[in-house]
């Protein structure tokens, strides 16, 4: 197997908490610290949000068949040092609704943008792990509102353009893509078991492994292959010049998911005056290998 080959079988390693039950009615607001509740994006399906804490907004995007949940160690901790932590569950992810549509970078955006307006969230510090890059990108890029967002943190992103063109010659064959894709049509949880300790390290315990193959095994499969294909074919580079808002990009340099070299690397030095902190031995999944660090380096990010 070639590198490229390597670099898509493992491409995107994200995930998604099982789904629960829905309820029949939208949750009423709660005044407790964490507070659960539905909104209702543009097509009309219902997206879960948390909120925990008060204080400064910071939003958390999730990675490609990852859940809200994913970000619970970042959460936990922050809500308690004078933030205020959303994330919600992507459609076809956790407790969202599963429409069977929607899942391009356009309508995400749309989605987050129904989130950000329901709960009047403004100068908000947005985490995007992964794929979720390109949702922020996408939303600060049109449906932007004045103020609700004041910097992103790109973590672990597979920005820019993950496909090989001929200005991109470092990318990856979109035929490694469909290949890969293949195997989620025939067996996505052999996929995920296959695919799954390259996303840690080898010190990480075997239930907070078996936690993130359960969330991703929760994600729905539709929304798995068409999220795969719109990350994979996604072209961010134009997008990337064009921000406004401060970055910084935080990568691992074992990450076989995106590696550093083809992603994050690359698109920092798209954007003016971006910061790049590299993570020795950090994997894709460093919100749970490097949980201490990363919460340090969110909140001071925050605080700037």
């Amino acid at each position: 197997m070639n590198r490229r080959d390597v670099f898509a079988a493992t491409l995107a390693g994200g995930a998604a908490l099982s789904l629960a039950a829905k309820p029949t009615r939208a949750a009423a607001p709660r005044a407790a610290t964490a507070s659960p509740a539905w909104v209702t994006a543009g097509d009309g399906t219902r997206l879960y949000v948390r909120s925990w804490g008060t204080g400064a907004p910071i939003l958390f995007l999730s990675g490609w068949a990852l859940s809200s949940d994913m970000w619970a160690y970042q959460m936990a901790a922050l809500s308690e040092r004078g933030f205020r932590c959303i994330a919600f569950d992507r459609r076809g992810h956790g407790r969202s609704d599963d429409p069977g549509r929607g899942y391009d970078y356009a309508t995400l955006a749309g989605d987050v943008d129904a989130v950000l307006t329901a709960l009047d969230v403004r100068g908000a510090t947005v985490v995007a792990h992964s794929m979720s890059g390109g949702e922020i990108l996408s939303y600060l890029g049109g449906k932007a509102s004045a103020g609700r967002v004041a910097r992103v943190l790109f973590l672990a992103t597979t920005l820019p353009c993950l496909a090989a063109k001929p200005d991109n010659p470092a990318g990856v064959p979109a035929a490694a893509f469909d290949q890969m894709r293949q195997q989620f049509y025939r067996d996505f949880p052999q996929w995920i078991d296959g695919n799954s300790d390259p996303f840690v390290v080898p010190e990480t315990s075997p239930l907070m492994r078996q936690w993130i193959k359960n969330i991703m095994l929760g994600t729905s499969l539709r929304a798995v292959i068409d999220l795969n294909r719109a990350m994979t074919a996604a072209d961010f580079r134009a997008d990337l010049r064009a921000i406004t808002v401060p970055p910084l990009f935080i990568h691992g340099d074992k990450d076989a998911s995106a590696p550093l070299a083809l992603t994050g690397l690359l698109a920092s030095q798209l954007v003016k005056s971006a910061k790049l902190v590299v993570y020795e031995g950090a994997p894709h999944g460093l919100f749970v290998t490097h949980i201490d660090r990363l919460n340090r380096d969110i909140e001071a990010f925050a605080r700037a």
